[in-house]
C-alpha cells in the first residue's frame, strides 16, 4: 500500500526519472548509467532507491521515508565509492535487510590496480613511485598491523582506504550477495550484485597477516586452522565463485587463483604460510602426518563417501599429497584413501613410511606447492 501511495503521489511528474538521469550524469559517466540501466530501469524508479552516501543511516531514512512494503524492494544504487564508507559491511548488510529475494544492490569501487594507475599518473617519474611508496605503506599496510589500525581509521574516518576486487566481491558474498557483473569506467569498478541469502555477520574478519580459517576436522567438527595471510581479506568467501570460473590447476588447487597477493605467492611456493599451523598441532586439532585440512566448499568435491570415511580421522600438518605428489582431484582422492586405509591397520608404521617419502621428495627432489 504505501508504495502505490507513493506511485500515485509523483506518477504525474513524468519528468522525475529524467532528474535522476541528469542528475547522475553530474556524478559517474554515462557509460556507467547506460551500465546500472541495463539491470534497474532508470525510467522507472518506484522500486528503487538511488542514493550518494557513505552512512548506512541514511539508507535507512530514505526506505522509511519512501515506505515500501514488507516484501522488499528491488534495487538499492549507492554511486558514493565503497573506499569512502567507514563501515563497509554494516552498509551492505543494511541494503541485504531492505532488499527482497533476489533484489539487486548496484556500487562501485576504486580498485588498488585503479588507485596505483591514478597515483603514478598524477606525478612526473621519479616523484610518482615516491608519491606511491607512501601511499602504499600508510594505506595498505598500516591499516593492517593491531598496533597502528585503530590510529588509522581515527585519522582518516576510513575514507579513501584501499580495497582490492577481490575483497569487494568478498565482501558483497559475506553479506548475502551473489556478484552478477562488474564493469570498468573512468578509473572505477562498478558492480551489480544479487540478494541471494542472509549474511554472514563475520565479526572476527581480519586484516592481518595472520588469519585463522574454517576448516573440517576430525568428526566433521570446524576447526579453525593458523595461517599467514595469502590472500586478499575475505577471500574465503569467494571459494566457489572463483572455482567455478578458474577450475582446478594440477595438484588441486584453483588454478590461477585471484585471490592470492603477490607476497602470498611466495609464501606458498616454500610452505612458508603453513608455519603458523604448528599452533594447531600443539593444542592437538592437527596431527604431525595426515589428510590436509579442507574448507567445507573444497571437501564438497569430494565423493560422498569418502567425505564421511575421510572425517574419522584427525587432519594433519603433512599431508600424502607430498608423498605420491598427484596431479588432479582423483588422483588426491585415491593418495588420501590409500593413506588412511593403510594408516586404519597400521598407523605407526604408515606414518613413519609416508614422511620418508615426503621428505625425499620435497628435500631431495625439491618438489614445491604452487
Amino acid at each position: 500500500m504505501g508504495q502505490l501511495k507513493h506511485r500515485q503521489m509523483y506518477e504525474p511528474k513524468q519528468t522525475l526519472p529524467n532528474l535522476y538521469r541528469r542528475a547522475l550524469s553530474d556524478e559517474i559517466p554515462d557509460a556507467a548509467i547506460d551500465f546500472i540501466h541495463e539491470w534497474v530501469d532508470l525510467d522507472d524508479l518506484w522500486d528503487t532507491v538511488i542514493l550518494n552516501t557513505s552512512s548506512p543511516l541514511n539508507l535507512i531514512n530514505v526506505i522509511s521515508w519512501r515506505g515500501f512494503d514488507e516484501a522488499g524492494i528491488g534495487s538499492i544504487i549507492n554511486i558514493k565509492r565503497l573506499n569512502d564508507i567507514r563501515y563497509i559491511n554494516k552498509f551492505l548488510e543494511s541494503a541485504n535487510e531492505y532488499l527482497r529475494p533476489g533484489g539487486y544492490v548496484i556500487g562501485c569501487v576504486e580498485t588498488c590496480q585503479q588507485r596505483k594507475e591514478r597515483l603514478m599518473a598524477k606525478f612526473a617519474w621519479p616523484f610518482n613511485h615516491i608519491y606511491y611508496f607512501f601511499d602504499f605503506w600508510v594505506k595498505r599496510v598500516w591499516p593492517k598491523l593491531p598496533q597502528i589500525k585503530h590510529a588509522y581509521f581515527l585519522l582518516t574516518n576510513g575514507r579513501n582506504r584501499v580495497l582490492s576486487e577481490m575483497e569487494t566481491y568478498g565482501r558483497l558474498y559475506s553479506c548475502g550477495f551473489r556478484l552478477l557483473k562488474s564493469f570498468n569506467a573512468n578509473g572505477r569498478m562498478y558492480f551489480v550484485a544479487e540478494k541471494t541469502g542472509e549474511p554472514d555477520y563475520n565479526t572476527e574478519a581480519s586484516y592481518g597477516p595472520l588469519i585463522r580459517l574454517k576448516r573440517v576436522g576430525k568428526n566433521g567438527k570446524l576447526i579453525k586452522v593458523c595461517k599467514f595471510r595469502t590472500m586478499y581479506p575475505y577471500s574465503e568467501y569467494l571459494q566457489q565463485y572463483v572455482y567455478e570460473f578458474n577450475g582446478l590447476q594440477a595438484g588441486g588447487k584453483i588454478k590461477e587463483d585471484p585471490r592470492v597477493n603477490t607476497l602470498g605467492r611466495f609464501l606458498r611456493k616454500f610452505w612458508l604460510d603453513e608455519l603458523p599451523m604448528i599452533l594447531n598441532f600443539m593444542r592437538g586439532d592437527l596431527k604431525l602426518f595426515g589428510v590436509r585440512p579442507l574448507s567445507r566448499h573444497y571437501l564438497g568435491l569430494y565423493p560422498k563417501e569418502f567425505q564421511q570415511y575421510r572425517t574419522k580421522f584427525k587432519p594433519g600438518l603433512v599431508p600424502p599429497f607430498y608423498a605420491d605428489m598427484p596431479k588432479t582431484l582423483e588422483e588426491i582422492v585415491a593418495s588420501e584413501a590409500r593413506y588412511l586405509n593403510a594408516y586404519e591397520k597400521n598407523p605407526l608404521w604408515t606414518d613413519i613410511k609416508y614422511i620418508c617419502k615426503a621428505f625425499y621428495n620435497i628435500v631431495i627432489k625439491r618438489a614445491r606447492s604452487k
